[in-house]
């Protein structure tokens, strides 16, 4: 793997958790909207890293080639799901979303879940921000050895 290939790992990854980011934050500002649905960010890997994934791709490139195969790595960013669970019902008649009963639903974000999904997505991205930094160090120092 090349340093501008772990540069380039380590951008995508700043990007995905950036977004997640967002999503964590928009559930916290919305924690008191009636009828707001939680919403859930989808991360997925961008190469099958799995052990079946990985012999599929060895079957087609080492027997030829006579080496293992390179996978590129990352994540990737693929959506956001609504969370199924249901809000609280209040009971609150002259809200203008109350239902022909007078009841609202409350949203269904839990401010501690949402907080701790933030902080996690936050360390993440940070250590990708270090990834980069490291890899920009890596280059820095190489074109100083070719001096």
């Amino acid at each position: 793997m090349s340093i501008l290939e772990t540069m380039s790992i380590g951008q995508r990854s700043i990007t995905v958790h950036g977004k997640r980011i967002k999503v964590h934050a928009k559930n916290i500002a919305n924690l008191d909207t009636p009828n707001y649905v939680r919403k859930i960010p989808v991360l997925n890997a961008t190469d099958d890293i799995s052990f079946h994934g990985l012999l599929n791709v060895m079957k087609e490139d080492v027997f030829g080639t006579g080496t293992l195969p390179f996978l590129q790595g990352g994540v990737a960013f693929t959506g956001i799901v609504e969370d199924p669970t249901l809000g609280e019902r209040l009971y609150k008649p002259g809200h203008p979303d109350a239902d022909a009963n007078g009841y609202i639903r409350a949203s269904n974000v839990n401010p501690m879940v949402d907080i701790a999904d933030a902080n996690i997505a936050q360390r993440a991205y940070e250590a990708n921000l270090a990834v980069i930094s490291i890899a920009k160090s890596m280059a820095q120092r190489a074109v100083e050895i070719g001096r």
